[in-house]
């Protein structure tokens, strides 16, 4: 025997509901009451759990603006004449799975079917003239606070194509119409407003920023689109804390101990206004009133928020996307107008009532609640009475009767406060969307029939079909009360929304300023009139490292985000002239950067000059060689009769002091500025001068030998060849040579003046560059070659039978001037820029002074001291 099955319905949170019957009754489920945190209750092992504590006033006044816009649009003659909206209002708690239950008894109705959709058209072909609105499903659904309820509606009422209008429900998700196809909603999709805080970061410069999101569909779709939007734009997050509203007190505690810790000094929030609220709360009792917050929608306009004076340090300067306010002409009239007199069977009126005004009804259940989640029912139905823990015991507090004459006419209270409406304008639009949809469902003759059809009928507020419902609400378009069009673009509407600020008023609580709007995907911000969280003006700094200045250039750190990095000066050379590079550029090759490497500025011109100190030593040193050989020279030209002078062809004596002046002053040539003429002239200067001074000492060193070998029996005639004709003849053409050399040089491949830019410096070096470096080696071979062999032939003659052996003073001199010359090479070849010419200087002062000092110093020493020696007699002893 199969046994039938039988369903029912999940235990509902609570009985109450606003009900108005009416020819098409469309359904309205909100999250009146918000849930403290009593852990996770399992629904099916306690059908009879209520879970729902703690009425929301800002929930009640969008469930009352949906009622408004019932009654107004009844009284409009133009919009659904002939056809009474009614409505059926229910809470859903906001915890799952009791978010669920209500509405899916709206659309269900009272069947006990467990085919959803048999009951629904079971209930629909039935209902006759009369029945109450208990038993008829609502073919339209206005509700769903929470995205993830309203992810979860849709796809349990998608085989239905149950229309679903959303005021809150900001998830990007629900805009997929292949998932969502009978979704609708007021409300912008999230993608907006993220993408609107994530432009409001990089304008303020904010690259270092923590989150706190809800672990729920809403809180991760949002944060997940700010990603995406700051990826590669230079902004780090810090961390990310998530929070459950069922375990929102320890995960507040933690969040609050995270935040105290961190270095970011912007906190970005995606979460309800009463998770926000108890991490305020944990965030004052430390003391942490230093952090710049900026707000999503959810809770950037909490009236709760905003007039608490305990987190009032904490929450100054709350930077926030808010959804764009509007009025609703009469609604505040309306509210005032509440009375449980009046409408006796409001239930959540009478409560909210007794919770305003500290009264209660004879046959109320209401109960007050200080910080305990726990609500408990009295024994005596008469005796009403508040639960309040004290030290750990529950003790009733007895409210008094209401007298009646309690009225919200004239008290200025924060739930009859129209001035701003922002949800409760999502739900007033979203009940007149349903109801231009009916009207467009409603109204003859049907024009969605076939073509040619003429036999079209209409549809009946009996008979009412949600799929056709939901291809009118596709085409609804209508002008709001402020003159703008208002349209479903898909599921969603043209996104527009305010950026808020929460400033201090006089009496320490927190008003609501607007610093700008949001248009699509433009940002508008008045920063000047923004207070930030320090009080002042002064945008906030949230960086984990400061931005590098024009200068420097950004280096990563190991293992670190991207928004931490140190600053590294620019190399040498090189310039940055942004903030916050990470390149620095070159230099052009002319171009040098200047100390604080930020611009590129022309090199300065580098040679040997005058006027440094260098310069005036070397110039020092070669005009007191040349005074020094003036010297000798005298001296030589005064005593030219003495043995001393006249030995060894005193001609050639004179014409060798000669050179070696010529030697010293040629060094001048290499000092000063590099022209065409000076680089040309002192090669030659320089090649000429040493090869006529080594001709002098060769030809001397030859004769020397020559004078002694010519004492020899036999070898008389071998002074013929040496004479003073042969001797002068000698030097010219060992001289001629080299001139030779240089003019056969210079003519075809001179030097010339050019600035070296190889060299990296800020200076350039002006040079002159040998052209034909053969012509330089050949003029300093040949002075080498003479060199060598002077050496070569005065070591030969060192150990004549003289008492004066000059052929010993030109061995030294060479061997001096060789010295100088081999390590001049290397030096040459090494040196960098204009030191190139200080060592060509140097070596021509060193074999210089050499020459000078060997050859001259001992014969000047006995000439002008031991004038005794200056006799023939004893120069040629033994």
């Amino acid at each position: 025997m199969v046994q039938a099955t039988v369903c029912t319905q999940w235990a509902a949170p609570g009985n109450k509901s606003l009900f108005q019957d009416g020819d098409v009754i469309i359904g309205g489920f909100f999250s009146l009451y918000y849930i403290p945190s009593v852990g996770e209750q399992d629904f099916t092992k306690m059908p009879h759990y209520e879970p729902c504590t703690g009425l929301d006033l800002e929930s009640l006044k969008f469930m009352y603006a949906m009622a408004f816009a019932v009654e107004e649009i009844n009284r409009n003659s133009t919009l659904l004449p002939g056809v009474k909206l009614g409505y059926r209002i229910l809470d859903s708690c906001g915890q799952y799975p009791w978010a669920l239950q209500g509405p899916l008894s709206l659309v269900g109705g009272d069947a006990h079917s467990c085919n959803l959709q048999a009951s629904m058209l079971h209930s629909a072909t039935y209902r006759q003239p009369g029945d109450t609105a208990g038993g008829q499903p609502v073919p339209l659904l206005i509700g769903g606070a929470a995205s993830t309820t309203s992810i979860m509606l849709s796809r349990i009422l998608g085989p239905l194509s149950v229309p679903v209008i959303s005021y809150l429900a900001s998830c990007p998700c629900l805009s997929d119409r292949s998932k969502f196809p009978n979704f609708f909603r007021t409300i912008p999709s999230d993608v907006y407003q993220a993408r609107a805080i994530a432009q409001l970061a990089i304008r303020l410069h904010w690259t270092w920023i923590g989150a706190m999101v809800e672990n729920n569909d809403y809180g991760q779709f949002a944060m997940q689109v700010f990603q995406e939007e700051i990826q590669g734009k230079g902004i780090c997050l810090e961390f990310i804390e998530t929070v459950r509203r069922q375990t929102i007190v320890s995960d507040a505690k933690r969040a609050a101990l995270t935040i105290q810790a961190s270095t970011a000094r912007v906190i970005l929030i995606f979460c309800w206004y009463t998770e926000v609220k108890r991490l305020f709360k944990e965030l004052a009792k430390r003391n942490v009133t230093d952090r710049q917050f900026l707000a999503s929608e959810a809770w950037s306009t909490s009236d709760d928020l905003l007039h608490d004076l305990t987190i009032s340090n904490v929450a100054t300067g709350v930077v926030g996307v808010a959804i764009r306010s509007s009025t609703i002409p009469g609604f505040g009239n309306y509210l005032r107008s509440l009375n449980p007199i009046s409408h006796p069977y409001d239930e959540f009126l009478r409560e909210f009532w007794e919770k305003e005004f500290g009264c209660s009804y004879g046959d109320s259940s209401l109960f007050a609640y200080r910080s305990s989640p726990l609500r408990t029912l009295s024994d005596d139905p008469s005796n009403v009475s508040t639960s309040v823990p004290v030290k750990g015991f529950l003790h009733k507090v007895s409210l008094p009767p209401c007298s009646g004459t309690e009225s919200m006419e004239g008290a200025q209270r924060p739930f009859t406060d129209t001035s701003q409406l922002r949800v409760s304008y999502n739900v007033y639009l979203a009940v007149y969307a349903a109801a231009h949809a009916l009207h467009s469902l409603l109204s003859c003759p049907n024009t969605e029939g076939p073509p040619g059809n003429n036999s079209s009928t209409c549809s009946s507020p009996k008979h009412i079909q949600p799929t056709e419902l939901s291809q009118h609400l596709n085409k609804v378009n209508i002008t709001t009360p402020q003159g703008e069009m208002f349209y479903f673009d898909g599921a969603d509407i043209p996104a527009k929304y305010e950026l808020v600020n929460w400033q201090k008023t006089p009496e320490g609580t927190l008003k609501l300023v607007l610093i700008g709007h949001v248009d699509g995907f433009d940002l508008h911000l008045n920063e000047s009139a923004i207070q930030w969280s320090t009080g002042s003006n002064q945008v906030p700094v949230s960086v984990c490292s400061e931005i590098c200045p024009p200068g420097t250039r950004k280096a990563n750190r190991k293992g670190e985000p991207v928004c931490c990095f140190d600053c590294i000066l620019c190399a040498e050379g090189e310039i940055n002239n942004k903030t916050g590079s990470l390149h620095c550029e070159p230099c052009p090759s002319e171009f040098w950067s200047n100390v604080e490497r930020t611009a590129c500025i022309p090199r300065q011109l580098d040679f040997l000059s005058f006027n440094e100190t260098l310069g005036i030593t070397l110039t020092t040193a070669a005009v007191s060689g040349a005074v020094v050989t003036t010297a000798v020279f005298v001296v030589f030209l005064h005593y030219r009769q003495t043995p001393m002078v006249r030995a060894n062809n005193s001609e050639l004596s004179f014409l060798l002091l000669v050179s070696l002046k010529l030697c010293f002053l040629c060094t001048l040539v290499f000092i000063g500025r590099p022209s065409v003429w000076s680089c040309r002239f002192q090669q030659a200067a320089f090649g000429i001068s040493f090869v006529l001074c080594i001709s002098c000492l060769l030809v001397k060193t030859i004769v020397v030998l020559a004078i002694f070998r010519s004492a020899r029996p036999g070898a008389e005639a071998l002074m013929k060849w040496f004479g003073p004709g042969q001797q002068r003849g000698s030097v010219c053409f060992f001289t001629c040579i080299q001139v030779i050399i240089c003019a056969v040089w210079l003519s075809l491949s001179p030097p010339t003046p050019r600035r070296d830019l190889g060299f990296q410096g800020s200076k350039v070096t002006v040079e002159c560059a040998m052209e034909s470096v053969v012509g330089f080696c050949l003029l300093l071979g040949y002075i080498g070659l003479l060199a060598c062999t002077c050496l070569l032939l005065a070591f030969l003659a060192r150990k004549l039978p003289d008492n004066f052996n000059e052929a010993k003073l030109i061995t030294f001199s060479m061997l001096i001037f060789c010295a100088v010359w081999v390590a001049f090479v290397p030096a040459y070849v090494s040196s960098p820029g204009k030191y190139v010419v200080v060592v060509e200087i140097f070596a021509i002062l060193a074999s210089s002074y050499g020459l000078l000092f060997c050859i001259f110093a001992p014969k000047c020493f006995i000439i002008l001291l031991r004038p005794d020696r200056n006799t023939k007699k004893h120069m040629m002893a033994r």
